[in-house]
């Protein structure tokens, strides 16, 4: 459960957006639900996945803090293994930047081999990442809050 006056980011990307958009849904609908309210929640979105850790980095430095940065995209496999590139990359350096500014980062990026298997893990058969990203990001928060405090 949020904390009155928690601020949450969310980093969506645009590419495959029939898909990401569920997901951004699904956060919103999650963060409302564990009581984040409207005006503690930015959205910001970018082209594509390969875009989400340079805003994740920006918005990390941003005063006050956010209690956490949900990043939402959605990568499917083509033909080549560009995917697999972009999906290594943006992973690691999205855990690198929690790990570095102490902000937790829930990881809601689709890897996907078909569009089909994405929609089914945004609102469909499989559950919503989106929803499961901004369960996370609350219970996260939480506890960096409770374990780890900033003054202590």
């Amino acid at each position: 459960k949020a904390q009155e006056g928690d601020r949450f980011a969310i980093v969506v990307s645009r590419y495959n957006e029939t898909v990401t958009r569920r997901l951004l849904e699904g956060a919103l609908s999650g963060l409302r639900e564990g009581g984040v309210s409207e005006e503690g929640i930015d959205v910001v979105w970018v082209p594509g996945a390969w875009e989400i850790p340079l805003l994740v980095d920006r918005l990390a430095r941003r005063k006050p803090r956010y209690a956490a940065i949900l990043a939402l995209g959605c990568v499917i496999r083509g033909e080549t293994t560009h995917d697999q590139h972009i999906n290594r990359c943006v992973s690691m350096e999205l855990g690198r930047l929690a790990v570095h500014y102490q902000v937790p980062v829930p990881f809601g990026l689709l890897t996907c081999q078909t569009l089909d298997q994405a929609l089914e893990r945004a609102g469909g058969r499989v559950g919503n990442k989106g929803t499961e990203c901004a369960e996370a990001a609350l219970e996260l928060a939480d506890l960096m809050r409770r374990l780890l405090p900033e003054d202590g």
